[in-house]
């Protein structure tokens, strides 16, 4: 891996870290200046009795043999689901995060961005999708995650499913998000579509869009996409986790 990829690879650098001894050094910048720290790294690693109540409910969902782990990070979700008999294909944009869960005993793991996921040419070849993390962001927009459901469709088996997790931007009172929901509206993106980069010591990823959306406005996104949201499953906080099947 050449110093450039690596300096881009902020995200995998602190996946690498942890998994190596080092402090949890997450840094979340976002384009209006705001700068914070994510949740601890610990997250990407943690076994299932660590996990929140509302991603131990909805992996209960998970049907078939075959799952594709979107944004797998340390590939905590593709090790859980592989002892339970699950043939896992884990992707993540992250070099160094692939090459940590392949440390960690994660079979078929490779270095993917969602948008690549085409590449695969396996048509109803997976029964679930799984998007934890947040990871329903990683579709960026309202376009692109109508154009991206559409693949993931071709994909999957006739039975379907995707659990994806998401934030629902209007559960805050933060002013900070607040006049950010607003520029976006002015910009005319949707309120809850972030432009950010990860920050780890010296090393910052590009930047990328990234999208929390209401249930409702996921509904909407999924609109004539093939899929709908069956069910949501959330812990009265502004996180939740849908439960989308083919139509």
């Amino acid at each position: 891996m050449s110093t450039v990829a690596r300096k881009n690879d902020a995200f995998g650098e602190v996946i690498w870290a942890y998994f190596n001894g080092g402090p949890p050094c997450e840094i979340v910048e976002r384009d209006d200046g705001y700068i914070g720290a994510a949740e601890s790294t610990l997250q990407y690693f943690a076994e299932f009795s660590h996990w929140p109540r509302r991603q131990k409910t909805a992996i209960r969902f998970v049907r078939g043999t075959r799952a594709l782990d979107v944004g797998c990070g340390a590939g905590r979700v593709a090790l859980f689901l592989q002892k339970k008999g699950i043939r896992v294909t884990a992707i993540d944009s992250s070099p160094l995060a692939v090459r940590t869960c392949k440390k960690r005993g994660v079979k078929d793991a490779r270095v993917m961005r969602f948008e690549e996921i085409g590449r695969l040419r396996r048509k109803k070849h997976f029964n679930t999708i799984v998007m934890f993390g947040n990871n329903f962001g990683l579709f960026g927009s309202y376009r692109k995650a109508k154009k991206l459901l559409r693949t993931l469709h071709r994909l999957t088996t006739d039975e379907g499913l995707i659990v994806a997790e998401s934030i629902n931007p209007y559960k805050t009172d933060d002013p900070a998000h607040l006049r950010y929901q607003r520029l976006n509206r002015r910009r005319g993106r949707m309120a809850g579509q972030i432009r950010i980069r990860i920050r780890f010591q010296r090393c910052a990823t590009p930047w990328f869009d990234y999208l929390f959306v209401s249930p409702e406005e996921m509904k909407d996104i999924l609109q004539g996409t093939g899929w709908k949201a069956r069910r949501f499953i959330g812990d009265g906080s502004a996180r939740y986790v849908a439960v989308i099947e083919k139509v």
